[in-house]
């Protein structure tokens, strides 16, 4: 079991957090029901107290699989629970997105029955919804923190001035505040590190960072003299996947693999390291497919990255830089990489 000294303080609130926590992207696409569960029977059994799902997350699959756990293990007050609105989940009308006051109280109530739980911890935005004033979108979490159905409000992939809008917003209108955005985050794409993060360090974020292996181009498995190793099913998807996966990205990712092997580390614990080490982050999100993948990165929440590693990562991508565009699922991010 970890230690309490590993824990980390979700930004302003009095809650504390693994310095790595569940995502569950995969839970039923690809991973089975069974081995779901399994895997969130290991995080929990190893210190784990977080776990992060949406309502799109294979069309509410994810969140059933966790409403399952919870019901036939009793173990949900051991979970702080994260889950999110915005894409379309069941409904398929003009008025089934975004984050409307009427389709953020019908999207809880849905994940409420489908997590099979009388609240949810952090309820998050999952997308910036440009086409909604704030003070709905705020006023709609409001309402449901005061009903009991939500302990908290958060935010994804935000630009720097939402981020610092919302707060102002609910600081003088008196509406819920914020605690916690999420952000892609990995050393190929860094970009955050110029407003973003300032921006949630400056309103006391807690800040949690989604594909921090780079879709597996930090562990090795593209490489651009190998066009066969580029037929993987996210690349094969195409969009916003195969955009992410490119030659110079490969690249990187291959000099960063030398460079792990040089300090003694598997390249997908050194790349999960850097990220949990990162000044402002709260704790990296990860997805693991199965039992063994989780088990395998256990240990490197009690890891501690050196200067040593760090200068190396930044010789490979200078802070604040990138070789990869991981922000491109971002409504409101228009420039393209080179």
């Amino acid at each position: 079991m970890l230690e309490e000294t590993f824990y980390r303080r979700l930004g302003r609130t009095g809650l504390h957090v693994s310095p790595i926590c569940l995502g569950s992207d995969n839970f039923a696409n690809p991973t089975s029901e069974d081995d779901s569960i399994s895997i969130i029977n290991c995080a929990l059994d190893n210190g784990i107290n977080m776990i992060d799902t949406a309502d799109s997350y294979a069309a509410g699959r994810s969140e059933e699989i966790i409403g399952k756990f919870f019901q036939e293990t009793g173990r949900r007050d051991s979970v702080i629970l994260a889950t999110k609105v915005y894409y379309p989940t069941g409904g398929k009308g003009i008025n089934d997105r975004g984050t409307s006051r009427r389709h953020i109280i019908k999207a809880c109530e849905d994940s409420l029955r489908r997590l099979k739980t009388d609240y949810i911890d952090i309820y998050q935005t999952h997308r910036v919804c440009m086409d909604t004033a704030p003070e709905e979108t705020l006023g709609a979490l409001t309402d449901l923190q005061r009903q009991g159905k939500i302990r908290y409000a958060g935010s994804t992939t935000s630009p720097s001035w939402k981020i610092t809008e919302s707060a102002l917003l609910a600081e003088f209108r008196g509406l819920i505040r914020m605690v916690s955005e999420q952000i892609p985050y990995n050393l190929l794409d860094r970009r955050v590190e110029n407003e973003i993060l300032p921006a949630a360090a400056s309103a006391g974020l807690a800040v949690f960072a989604w594909s921090p292996l780079a879709m597996g181009l930090l562990t090795g498995r593209y490489d651009s003299n190998k066009p066969e190793t580029f037929d993987t099913p996210r690349y094969n998807r195409g969009g916003i996947y195969a955009e992410r996966i490119t030659p110079k990205a490969a690249d990187a990712g291959q000099a960063f693999v030398r460079t792990a092997q040089e300090f003694g580390l598997k390249p997908a614990h050194l790349a999960l390291l850097w990220v949990k080490d990162q000044p402002h982050i709260t704790a990296p999100l990860c997805g693991p497919r199965t039992v063994d993948q989780l088990s395998d990165i256990l240990p490197v929440m009690q890891m501690t990255l050196t200067d040593e590693m760090r200068h190396a990562c930044d010789e490979l991508v200078p802070p604040g830089s990138a070789v990869a565009n991981f922000l491109n699922s971002a409504p409101w991010m228009k420039g393209k990489l080179l």
